[in-house]
């Protein structure tokens, strides 16, 4: 294969990868806690016996963006944000411990405190469960306090603490399933410096904006690594048209 009709195939491949990563991030712009995904072009030289000289590009994810959504006042008693750094400890699908953002809470028939998703919420001892109560408040440490049917104000009773990290974000990854965790697989220590703020939830940090304008960027570099393709193949064809005639 000619060196220049496989660098510019290999730009359009790679070019509609980067497109999936970015329609994902479009996608989740109104994901609550939702991190976007980064993206970015390099080449690379094709490793083997005399190919020391072909180089092809390649589209690889060099991280996340770890900024902070938008935050939106709900009013909700359930709903929570993370004040500075932090993450929320939950259950992934896959029983394993993971770390979110998304402070949408809810309580299930079961009393079973879960993400918008679905994903129970970690507290001291496993996930954590609520009794029935008159009425249940997450303080700024993530206690989880309820005060019991016919009980008055008074006999607040703290049942349990949501589990809150602050890993360094070097350490953290983010999985195919959105959630993040620790690279080396291991759990995060509790940490009494994160602060919950009650009432609100964090959005997504995705910009539509820029979203748009790199769907269109992309959609325009794959154009041009298409005309390069037929750039070639007709030069291909002429020059072995001129060979035929001499």
């Amino acid at each position: 294969m000619d060196s220049s009709l496989y660098v510019a195939m290999s730009g359009a491949k790679q070019v509609l990868l980067s497109q999936a990563v970015n329609s994902h991030n479009l996608a989740n712009a109104n994901t609550t806690g939702f991190k976007a995904d980064l993206s970015q072009f390099r080449s690379m030289p094709v490793y083997g016996p005399g190919l020391p000289s072909h180089v092809y590009a390649m589209t690889e994810r060099p991280g996340i963006d770890f900024d902070a959504g938008a935050f939106q006042q709900t009013g909700r008693e359930l709903d929570v944000s993370i004040n500075g750094d932090g993450w929320i400890a939950v259950q992934a699908n896959d029983g394993s411990e993971a770390y979110t953002r998304a402070g949408d809470l809810r309580l299930t028939a079961d009393g079973l405190l879960t993400t918008g998703t679905g994903l129970p919420v970690l507290g001291g001892g496993g996930p954590v469960t609520v009794p029935v109560s008159a009425k249940m408040e997450i303080g700024v440490d993530g206690t989880v306090s309820v005060i019991p049917l016919g009980d008055s104000a008074e006999t607040l009773t703290a049942i349990d603490r949501i589990k809150l990290v602050n890993p360094d974000l070097s350490e953290v990854e983010k999985g195919h399933d959105g959630l993040f965790r620790l690279k080396q697989g291991q759990q995060a220590e509790v940490s009494a410096d994160v602060r919950l703020v009650s009432g609100s939830i964090e959005g997504s940090n995705v910009s539509v904006v820029s979203a748009m304008v790199s769907m269109i960027e992309l959609a325009k570099n794959f154009e041009l690594q298409v005309k390069m393709m037929k750039t070639i193949d007709d030069n291909e064809a002429a020059s072995a048209q001129l060979m035929r005639v001499g």
